[in-house]
């Protein structure tokens, strides 16, 4: 039976400070590497320990901007080069993820190039939080680990003791999450309605469901500008919800989301740290850790395990 490959994790520039709390988790240090950039924009990557044998997961989350896809891209492309015996990286937050079918004529499907691109330049695997669409594990031919916030937010859901609990999504395409969690605890379900003018911008908005006198929890994937989920507390609170309260998993957070936060009805939101806060003035913002699961993950999948405990739903 062949051994275990030694595990080493490094990061890219911009997800350093999730990848130092995973290390810590795991209770290995951080490995060495150093980008090098140049003065029309181009960058180099290189490791700076060997990684030849070596089980090698590249923490590195691919939001806005393209720099950070591109350095993933190198980081993959060095580590091959180098001889590692795996390349898994880590993508808590997967970028272009909402360019995931044609839905019209003459478009990309952003998410399969992605997909392509990481294929090609040559994981083993690769190991995501909370894609914006499920459909998009299809688009890999290596093994992708989908990992959910789930597991971090019910229990926490559960710790706060809520009264009178309803679970809300801000629209119909994340109603079936909203669904999972309000199976899960037991309590009602309330949908949105929306329809948009264009994209990142709400026109009208309706609630099916029963609000009055509920603290609702309203659920969805990522917050962008923020239009859709603070217009749906707006809206309950008006419908005589008692309190409301989010949980998504990725903080985009494009202008003017906190602004908007911080004007709503909304009581607090919360996020995990698969993208840094840019705004950390609005204190209605709360930031939940997903580097202890990912760092369970990542042991199991070097150790050959079963990581299905961690699917609460």
């Amino acid at each position: 039976m062949n051994s275990l490959a030694p595990l080493k994790v490094f990061s890219g520039t911009k997800s350093r400070y999730l990848a130092e709390k995973i290390c810590k988790s795991l209770g290995c240090p951080l490995g060495e590497m150093n980008i090098q950039y140049f003065a029309d924009g181009e960058f180099a990557v290189s490791y700076e320990e060997s990684i030849r044998g070596c089980e090698v997961f590249l923490v590195q989350s691919t939001f806005p901007n393209s720099d950070n896809l591109m350095e993933l891209l190198l980081m993959i492309d060095a580590a091959k080069r180098a001889s590692a015996r795996k390349i898994i990286p880590v993508i808590p937050y997967f970028g272009w993820a909402r360019q995931d079918r044609k839905d019209k004529p003459r478009v990309s499907i952003g998410a399969k190039l992605v997909a392509d691109l990481l294929t090609v330049a040559g994981v083993d695997r690769v190991i995501t939080l909370d894609l914006h669409a499920d459909q998009i594990q299809g688009f890999f031919n290596v093994p992708l680990d989908h990992l959910y916030a789930s597991s971090i937010y019910l229990p926490y859901i559960q710790s706060m003791q809520l009264e009178n609990l309803v679970i809300a999504s801000p629209d119909v395409g994340g109603s079936k999450r909203a669904s999972s969690y309000a199976k899960y605890l037991g309590v009602d379900l309330v949908l949105c309605h929306k329809q948009r003018a264009k994209a990142n911008e709400v026109e009208s908005m309706k609630i099916i469901g029963d609000v009055q006198g509920k603290n609702v929890i309203i659920l969805d994937d990522m917050v962008d500008t923020a239009g859709t989920i603070t217009k749906a507390a707006n809206i309950m609170m008006d419908n005589g919800a008692v309190s409301v309260r989010a949980f998504a998993s990725h903080a985009v957070l494009s202008d003017p989301a906190t602004e908007r936060i911080r004007n709503s009805q909304l009581k607090e939101i919360y996020f995990t740290d698969s993208i840094p806060l840019r705004d950390t003035s609005c204190d209605k913002i709360k930031v939940l850790s997903v580097a202890d699961l990912i760092a369970d993950a990542i042991t199991k999948v070097n150790t050959n395990e079963s990581i299905s405990s961690h699917y609460l739903i």
